[in-house]
């Protein structure tokens, strides 16, 4: 006879009758709404001065450089881009999370344009919205749904363990880089849908009794079906959000039908007699779970199909400075490897004050041998992980070894996309991976908690509640230390380099950052060269240095550089066009040209390769292939401003007004309010002599914007139509707004000496 969760051999008092299991945990029983509450303001304290962050690192990127973030980007191309905003081809990572591009797009047009502030506001709230979610889950995970007396509906028990791994959880520092990081909320809308999916799919196997139950032998089929629909929107937010399958799928065999893993094991003959012969409620309970789980893998399946056709059938590709450990000859080694990872991602959960941005390039150094004395930290994860398996499969079912199961179940499943068993992942360690993971860890913890307060007196349990009081208060400040860092680029990466001093591509952007915030160039030099003395092979670096060598005239040194750039990636376009510019800097036309067609021959649609080959060509004097060059610069981006001035600068140098006055209008339709365009048309309109038509245009100009420049150039357009007057009441309202400009008071000079006027 099946018992009422459906296990047989199980007596009807189970273990999910038995309500006042953790009451030995040293935390006070509050109601739901208030412990929502208590929750809620305990992860926005923890991040909230994650609102004086900008955007940075891959903020950059994701959002800042995404056109697909952008109103007036076709809302096709979010779903035909990945994260990055790149056509899904061989060169992307094929992250493909439309939805949480979406919301960048939303809150874009809510903020009126990039203000980082809003951003985070968001990220804030969200992390918010997911502890209390899960303040949830964990209620289910351990006490079930409990009864309304009053309604006969189902409402959530907060039980003090509940309680306690919502608070860890909230306040935990490993969230500080999906939170603090406006990229990370691809990991909050992820878990936001996935919990949201697992609570359909739990409540969809509940009792309509009053007890604390759930009913293996049926389950609504609506519930489950939005379950998985959510499942699929958790997805497209990040791909981490299809392990929530399996997360239901543990939750369904443990919980809603009791299935002990150990009986499982040792009663395998006796237990499929049950299922088969039975007539009764074991044949029910067994078509039942079969039937939710095709469900649960026809989702499965249909979620991949569609990731695996949206990647173009191929996985990306990845080199060995994203992921050196996953590059090491030998199987052996491969393994111990892979598993120093996790033994890393474990202490990043027990003990996160060792954070870091970036972990790639050298910042974990690959075990290359067996005497390495890292391998021990591969036998502690396995020894302890042993111990959690046993006693996973150790003695009755209880509430207690359940939760332990799912606490298993919840820490390892969403981490499987990042273990490298299935496919080759592009980064060493993420912390943004550790999100939902870390919502197991926190039940191991308060399960391990429960354990040891069950055997202290008074005084101890006194001294647990201080302890847990303090962890939590060390968390909080940790987690607000940490969003600190997040501030500005040299903050973020002085932090990095604190932890990993080793990663190249740390010290790669600590050089940039010191270039664009400080403009300390020997500072930057220095940077670059520790990160190309760390990776001899690192591209991105010797392009940049070369950059600055050739800003500073080291023509020679930064044609070194490039060289042994494009020897080591010849497929480089970037390397390319540097060292195409790099020689014209050293006079060496005809190598440039071919430097610049081999970029090219790389990347065909390279609109600042075209633009610098067309000003190649107009210093060679070939300017029909010049402006050919820009046309097709203005063709693939039509807001390059730069492309437009000097065709319209070089058609007027022809004489060719009508042709450059035309130019110059279509230009305008792209960038109607560019100073740079109209000034240069302006002086089309005034070498043309068709002053009446310049003048319009600058006054136009001019009641849009106080450009000083406007107001110079419509002055020079007065002087050549011979009005003097007007000529030098404008130049002086230019002086006026920029009072230091050198070529304004040079032309204000010459025409007051020309008129007589001081």
């Amino acid at each position: 006879m099946a018992s009422r969760n459906g296990w047989p051999g199980r007596s009807s008092k189970t273990h999910f009758q038995d309500l006042q299991w953790d009451d030995v945990l040293p935390v006070p029983k509050l109601s739901f709404s208030v412990a929502s509450a208590l929750v809620f303001c305990l992860s926005v304290l923890c991040f909230v001065n994650s609102l004086n962050a900008g955007m940075i690192f891959d903020d950059e990127r994701a959002i800042l450089k995404n056109r697909d973030v952008l109103p007036e980007t076709p809302l096709a191309d979010v779903f035909s881009h990945d994260f990055w905003g790149q056509l899904l081809d061989n060169r992307s990572h094929k992250s493909y999370r439309p939805l949480t591009v979406m919301t960048f797009r939303w809150n874009y047009a809510w903020a009126g344009g990039f203000h980082p502030q809003g951003f985070h506001f968001v990220n804030v709230v969200l992390h918010g919205v997911v502890s209390v979610i899960f303040l949830a889950v964990f209620s289910v995970l351990m006490s079930g749904y409990q009864v309304d007396q009053k309604t006969a509906r189902p409402v959530f028990a907060s039980p003090r363990a509940a309680l306690l791994c919502a608070v860890l959880f909230a306040v935990h520092p490993i969230h500080s880089e999906s939170v603090a990081g406006v990229v990370g909320r691809a990991d909050l809308l992820c878990a936001l849908a996935g919990l949201m999916a697992f609570l359909l799919y739990a409540r969809s196997c509940c009792s309509s009794s009053s007890m604390v139950t759930y009913r293996p032998e049926s389950f609504s089929l609506v519930s489950i079906l939005a379950s998985m629909c959510l499942c699929a929107v958790s997805t497209f937010c990040k791909e981490q959000g299809i392990t929530v399958i399996g997360i239901c799928s543990v939750f369904d065999i443990v919980v809603v039908c009791g299935v002990d893993p150990f009986q499982l094991r040792t009663n395998r003959k006796r237990i499929i007699n049950d299922v088969v012969n039975s007539k009764k409620k074991m044949s029910r309970w067994v078509k039942s779970l079969i039937k939710r789980h095709l469900i649960l893998f026809l989702t499965g399946m249909s979620i991949l199909i569609t990731r695996i056709r949206v990647m173009g059938s191929t996985t990306p590709i990845f080199t060995e400075n994203d992921n050196p450990h996953s590059f090491v000859n030998g199987t052996m080694l491969r393994i111990l490897n892979y598993n120093y990872i996790y033994a890393m991602n474990a202490w990043l959960l027990l003990n996160p004050w060792w954070l870091c941005c970036d972990w790639s390039m050298g910042c974990i150094p690959v075990i290359t041998s067996l005497a390495d004395s890292r391998i021990l930290a591969d036998i502690a994860l396995w020894v302890v992980f042993g111990a959690l398996c046993y006693h996973c499969c150790l003695g009755e079912l209880t509430r207690a070894r359940s939760v332990l199961i799912m606490s298993v179940a919840v820490l390892g499943i969403p981490f499987l996309p990042a273990s490298n068993l299935f496919f080759r992942v592009g980064f060493v360690i993420a912390e943004r991976i550790l999100y939902l993971s870390c919502a197991g860890f926190c039940m191991l913890v308060v399960l391990g908690a429960r354990h040891v307060c069950l055997h202290l007196h008074s005084t101890a349990k006194q001294l647990a509640t201080g302890g847990f009081t303090l962890l939590v208060l060390v968390f909080v400040l940790r987690s607000m230390r940490r969003c600190q860092d997040y501030g500005g680029r040299i903050t973020l990466y002085t932090s990095a380099l604190k932890v990993c001093p080793l990663n190249a591509k740390v010290h790669y952007n600590m050089a940039r950052a010191l270039v664009s915030e400080e403009n300390d160039i020997d500072s930057a030099i220095e940077e670059y060269s520790v990160a190309l003395k760390l990776s001899p092979h690192y591209v991105n670096a010797m392009n940049n240095l070369a950059l600055i060598f050739r800003d500073r005239r080291q023509f020679q040194e930064a044609e070194e550089l490039l060289e042994r750039a494009v020897s080591i990636r010849p497929s480089d376009a970037e390397s390319w066009q540097n060292l195409g510019v790099v020689r014209v800097g050293l006079q060496k036309m005809e190598p440039a040209e071919a430097s610049f067609l081999e970029a090219l021959r790389h990347r065909r649609m390279f609109p600042n390769c075209l633009f610098n080959l067309g000003n190649l060509y107009k210093y060679l004097g070939r300017h029909t292939e010049a402006i050919a060059a820009w046309r097709n610069v203005t063709q693939i981006n039509p807001t390059y401003t730069g492309a437009w001035k000097h065709t319209v600068m070089l058609l007027q140098d022809l004489g060719k007004y009508d042709r450059a006055i035309a130019v110059g209008k279509e230009a305008l339709k792209f960038l109607p309010d560019s100073a740079d365009l109209l000034i240069s048309l302006a002086s089309v309109y005034t070498k043309a002599e068709r002053y009446e038509e310049g003048e319009r245009l600058l006054h136009s100009a001019i009641e849009r914007n106080q450009h000083p420049h406007l107001h110079h150039s419509l002055g020079m357009l007065y002087y050549r139509w011979g009005k003097n007057e007007k000529a030098r009441t404008t130049l002086l309202r230019a002086k006026q707004l920029s009072p230091s400009d050198s070529l304004i008071l040079k032309d204000l000079q010459m025409l007051n000496e020309q008129t007589g006027e001081k």
